[in-house]
């Protein structure tokens, strides 16, 4: 008999994120202005290497502005989305990625390493196994790259009000036929695909993560990561900006095939 596959890391019982933990973001934020990881110490520099930035749902570039400066001033080359607020077909807004992460590759003349935020992560694995000719690594922030609807039911209500909208021919919108229907076939193959071994990628999730269910982070392929911050405080967040800086740089200090045995 053939072995059953091996199911993900996703509770028996629906785990509801504490949404009420999401108001830290002000004391993650202040606390990320007094930490000595701001001003760069302790974190390796970014030697002028590629980095992409994808905002999560509902969210535009300028969710993270704050990382964005503390990349360039780490010394990193940067490029945001394009995006004012995270809510398209995944397959369209992937497809708009990829075309501005040829750009980015284009115009550094290297690999693009990619951060995304929530649903900003699930477009970055994809673009990882879509294009890992272009990309050097993934660092994912709180994204349900496991299962993209485990998440607080207020926000699943967010969700479906702009399916809805989308389905009533509001442009710019998903709709209920991007969850499974034809329009996102692509996005979906690339997100449940085998990911690169050649492509670093890690996960950065927390228990207290107050929208997205965080077992839904735990993807097998990453180099998982826990953190202690909430959702929306992962952009502004010391810990997370440690681990991301020092994440990066492995990127770019693995060989060409040397990440997958590194991790």
């Amino acid at each position: 008999m053939a072995a059953l596959p091996r199911m993900p890391h996703l509770p028996p019982v629906p785990h509801i994120p504490p949404l009420w933990r999401e108001s830290r973001f002000g004391f993650e934020l202040a606390e990320l202005r007094r930490s000595p990881v701001f001003r760069g110490h302790g974190v390796p520099g970014g030697e002028g290497r590629a980095v992409m930035l994808i905002p999560g749902f509902m969210a535009g570039d300028g969710s993270l502005a704050t990382l964005t400066h503390w990349l360039r001033q780490a010394g990193y080359q940067t490029r945001r989305a394009g995006i004012r607020a995270n809510v398209n077909c995944s397959e369209q807004a992937c497809a708009r990625l990829e075309a501005r992460l040829e750009g980015f590759a284009e115009a550094t003349g290297q690999k693009v390493s990619i951060v995304g935020q929530s649903r900003g992560g699930v477009f970055a694995r994809a673009l990882a196994v879509r294009r890992p000719d272009l990309v050097e690594g993934i660092v994912t922030l709180g994204s349900p790259t496991v299962s993209q609807l485990r998440i607080h039911p207020l926000v699943l209500w967010q969700v479906g009000v702009v399916s809805a909208l989308g389905s009533a021919r509001i442009p710019g919108l998903f709709k209920w036929s991007c969850l499974r229907g034809d329009c996102c076939e692509d996005f979906r193959a690339a997100l449940t695909g085998a990911f690169p071994g050649e492509v670093g990628y890690v996960a950065m999730y927390s228990r207290s993560d107050g929208v997205v269910d965080w077992h839904s982070c735990l993807d097998e392929s990453a180099q998982l990561v826990e953190v202690g911050a909430s959702h929306c405080g992962m952009s502004v967040n010391a810990q997370v900006y440690r681990e991301l800086g020092f994440a990066l740089a492995a990127f770019g200090a693995a060989d060409a095939d040397g990440w997958a045995q590194a991790a």
